[in-house]
């Protein structure tokens, strides 16, 4: 069975509060709970979030160290300006794919460039929670 770790950052973990207009009602323990549901016996998935971007490099490490299959990342904010996340996950050697919740391309133009992006295999915007469920599964046939 593969290990996918799913890493959410700054602010994520107020989903279903914030900005509910753009993120939606759902929150983050939810997601996980249908995500844990929808891929039970498919996959092992390790939820992590943090508002600190060490503690999510750290991350990457641990899970690149415990050979783990891949990673699904929202980034959130510092996926524009993280160059610590980008050389973590280049040097994860991790199959990687980005999730943003709403389409960064429709939202201001600081959000149009994702440092981050480059070091994944591809990138899932604008498609809601969906989103996390598209990557998984892609990653899941890898």
């Amino acid at each position: 069975m593969k290990t996918i770790g799913i890493l959410n950052g700054p602010n994520l973990d107020r989903l279903g509060k914030r900005e509910p207009e753009i993120y939606g009602a759902t929150t983050l323990a939810q997601l996980e709970e249908r995500l844990r549901a929808e891929f039970d016996g498919a996959a092992r998935l390790e939820f992590f979030q943090s508002n600190h971007e060490g503690a999510l490099i750290d991350r990457i490490a641990a899970l690149a160290d415990a050979k783990a299959d891949g990673l699904v990342v929202n980034f959130g904010a510092l996926t524009h300006t993280s160059v610590g996340l980008r050389d973590a996950l280049l040097g994860a050697h991790l199959p990687t794919v980005e999730v943003h919740i709403s389409n960064i391309y429709k939202r201001e133009e600081f959000r149009h460039k994702s440092l981050t992006a480059p070091a994944c295999v591809g990138m899932v915007t604008g498609l809601g929670l969906e989103g996390y469920f598209a990557a998984l599964r892609f990653l899941l046939k890898q």
